[in-house]
Formats: structure tokens, C-alpha cells, sequence
């Protein structure tokens, strides 16, 4: 239909008339602390496991309303994704470490 052709050119025509660079300009938002590991397994469901289930709830917990989590597994390889974004990078951190600590017991 070319909206996004017509949505490209106002954008350029917005950048040209203000004469800032597109990375100032469109700058919305902050980075929010990421951290994925990648925990391998030889075998079974890990994510199925007891206490591995009660470390993922106290982990969605804890990050509530300040962060994200999640928790997979890979399509093509023995590895369990474990992925945790929020505001404070070192509660991520630890967050994920015990996470991934807890598969690769139960692995």
C-alpha cells in the first residue's frame, strides 16, 4: 500500500528539518540490563524438575514488576536458554546464575 514508504519519508523529512542525526532524534529509551546463559544438559527435562520449578517462581518473584524472565529450551541443541532482563544488572545476574545452577544440577 506504501504506508511504510510514506512513513520512511516523513521520518527523513523530520531528521533533514531538525537537523539532528537519527540516533539523537529518535533516542526513546534506555537499554535495560540483559545477561543470557546457555546451560547444557546430556539428557531428560531439566525444566521439569522440582526444585528447578521453585528456583524460576522465587526468581519471577523477586523480579515482579522490575524485570523479565525466560526460560528455554534450545530447538536445535541440548541447552536450556535461561534469559533475565531488568533494572538492576546485578539482581540479573544472580537471578540467572541461580537459575542456571539449578538445571545444571538437575541436569
Amino acid at each position: 500500500t506504501g504506508d511504510g514508504l510514506v512513513a520512511a519519508l516523513q521520518i527523513l523529512a523530520a531528521l533533514v528539518e531538525d537537523g539532528r542525526p537519527a540516533s539523537e532524534l529518535l533516542h526513546r529509551f534506555d537499554p535495560v540490563p540483559q545477561l543470557l546463559k546457555n546451560v547444557r544438559f546430556s539428557g531428560g527435562k531439566p525444566l521439569e524438575d522440582g526444585k528447578v520449578k521453585a528456583v524460576i517462581a522465587d526468581a519471577e518473584a523477586e523480579l515482579a514488576n522490575k524485570g523479565r524472565l525466560v526460560i528455554r529450551p534450545s530447538g536445535t541443541e541440548p541447552l536450556i536458554r535461561v534469559m533475565a532482563e531488568g533494572d538492576d544488572a546485578r539482581q540479573v545476574e544472580q537471578v540467572v546464575d541461580r537459575i542456571c545452577a539449578a538445571v545444571a544440577e538437575a541436569a
